[in-house]
């Protein structure tokens, strides 16, 4: 069994970390300095990682192997899979007109004013989008809408990729909320009441700091009242959703309350027209005859589909644990006693993103979409994603290769060994995590068990140190490369990820910040507002 290396570089944590770091940092030079493509800066960071796990770190050759291919298997499915099905459904959506119908819905209930509409599908309907699917789709769809009422594509997308955060902790059906209970031994629903009592916050901040980023500080006095409707609903809902009700079914409330109460809101209350701000006028539509309220359709069949297929567990029909071969239990984790680091891949045919795949085919049969028409979606979807698709499984196989080397457990390390700082580096673990797997369930996996015993050692609390790892990482979600890679996919930025991650980095950063000053708050000025479980620890 190969032992994880925690300090194999002179014995020293501090110039290990910096060696554990490096294959990071190629990525992030790549993208955000020399803007390379996404792939290339994915690939380059892989080869570098392979050099330093099998050269530094000693680890086997074919662990090194097994485990960047299982993270590549991960990435093609479930990843993958839920974001081809979602494509597929929004090129349906195009080619039966539903698309431009869904347009002319929000030319005609919406204000004409291109920042009311950012908040309404920017954060309100993306939000939707990310409880369903997530993995990327959310961004693809709200900036393709963003597009085409005027917004120009680097600024969708980085818009869109800046609302994608507040949802993503309770995204699936609050899959990464679970799985961070089981890793830390803390009761699943009292780990979702800590998150429901930080990320409201920044849901309420998000719309208001988006605004203000798009308009200056003239559009937040003229429209301040319309992000706060959006951003206090969308909090309140996941506030009681996490805490009171279901924490499954929390994205799905808070984005339902928040758009309905934003659409409400916008039939008392509009603001002054400001020309600079107003919709791009596309002329009429290729089909006319389809009405506009039809543009609901696609989207409602498969929220709907989506959340019956959960409620009656359809997923787990025929679900295969796949123990891989060569790598499951074949590493010990020295950092937790030298836990065996198992390697499962649960594969579910039936998973929510084939649940996804039926929607678009009810949706193609619905609107009366024809075979040849459906078969031209499917191919214009095949040449959208081939290319995310390349890039996603090169930065989860680097992920995973970082994980099962033990690069990623010596960074954990030095994060929690810096003493007082750590409450407010704690939740950067979760950040680099999710920027790098593009999933918070990962993240999660990853480090939560990590935040529950670096907290106790530092006489912390450890349910919000572990609820600040999911926290942490949805500000991570904004600058994955995955989620970027996605995003371009329906764009003409495609190859262009570099620039879209370097306009998005300092809006990570600096959330992520906010975010480590509340958590020190809610640790030294307002433990209060911690559940009770975690005193009983």
């Amino acid at each position: 069994m190969f032992r994880q290396l925690l300090t194999p570089v002179a014995g020293s944590l501090a110039l290990s970390f910096l060696a554990a770091s490096a294959p990071i940092l190629v990525v992030l030079v790549l993208l955000g300095v020399f803007r390379r493509p996404a792939w290339q800066a994915g690939l380059a960071g892989l080869l570098v990682a392979l050099a330093i796990a099998v050269g530094v770190w000693r680890m086997p050759v074919g662990l090194a192997a097994a485990s960047v291919a299982n993270g590549a298997v991960f990435a093609l499915w479930p990843v993958m899979w839920i974001v081809v099905n979602a494509l597929l459904l929004y090129n349906i959506a195009v080619g039966s007109g539903r698309f431009d119908a869904f347009r002319d819905w929000i030319i005609t209930h919406i204000p004409n004013d291109r920042r009311v509409v950012l908040v309404v599908i920017g954060f309100c309907f993306g939000a939707l989008l990310e409880g369903v699917a997530g993995f990327g789709a959310p961004v693809a769809i709200t900036g393709s809408l963003l597009i085409l009422v005027g917004f120009p594509p680097l600024e969708a997308l980085v818009f869109v990729l800046i609302f994608n955060t507040a949802p993503v902790a309770f995204g699936a059906l609050g899959v990464p909320v679970t799985v961070l209970g089981a890793v830390t031994g803390l009761p699943a629903a009292a780990l979702a009441a800590m998150i429901g009592r930080q990320l409201p916050v920044m849901a309420l901040i998000l719309p208001l700091y988006v605004i203000g980023l798009y308009g200056g500080w003239r559009s937040i006095r003229a429209l301040w009242p319309v992000p706060l409707v959006a951003g206090g609903s969308f909090a309140a809902g996941q506030f009681v959703a996490s805490n009171y009700l279901d924490y499954t079914l929390t994205d799905v409330m808070a984005s339902l309350l928040s758009l309905a109460s934003t659409l409400l809101f916008l039939r008392v209350w509009r603001p002054a027209h400001e020309e600079a701000y107003a919709l791009v006028d596309l002329g009429p539509r290729t089909d006319s005859r389809v009405p506009a309220w039809q543009g609901w359709l696609p989207w409602i069949i498969v929220s709907t589909t989506v959340i019956a297929w959960t409620t009656f567990k359809v997923a787990r029909i025929d679900e295969l644990s796949i123990h891989w071969p060569g790598l499951d239990k074949a590493i010990s984790i020295t950092l937790y006693d030298d836990k065996p680091y198992a390697a499962v891949w649960a594969f579910q045919p039936l998973a929510t993103s084939t649940a996804i795949l039926l929607a678009a085919l009810i949706t193609a049969a619905v609107v009366g979409l024809s075979p040849r028409a459906l078969i031209g979606c499917v191919a214009r979807t095949w040449r959208q994603a081939w290319l995310a698709i390349v890039t996603v499984m090169l930065i989860v196989g680097l992920a995973y290769l970082m994980n099962y080397s033990g690069m990623a457990y010596t960074l954990g390390k030095g994060v929690a060994s810096t003493g007082a700082v750590f409450v407010l580096l704690s939740h950067f673990l979760g950040w680099f995590a999710v920027m790098l797997s593009g999933s918070d369930t990962s993240g999660n996996a990853l480090f939560g068990n990590l935040q529950v015993v670096a907290a106790r050692q530092l006489h912390l609390n450890p349910l919000l140190f572990a609820a600040a790892n999911s926290s942490g990482g949805v500000m991570g979600k904004m600058i994955s490369p995955q989620n970027i890679a996605t995003g371009v996919a329906v764009t003409d930025l495609a190859g262009q990820e570099g620039r879209v991650f370097a306009r998005t980095f300092v809006h990570s950063v600096v959330l992520t910040l906010i975010l480590g000053l509340l958590i020190a708050v809610q640790q030294y000025l307002a433990p209060w507002i911690i559940p009770a479980i975690a005193a009983a620890r």
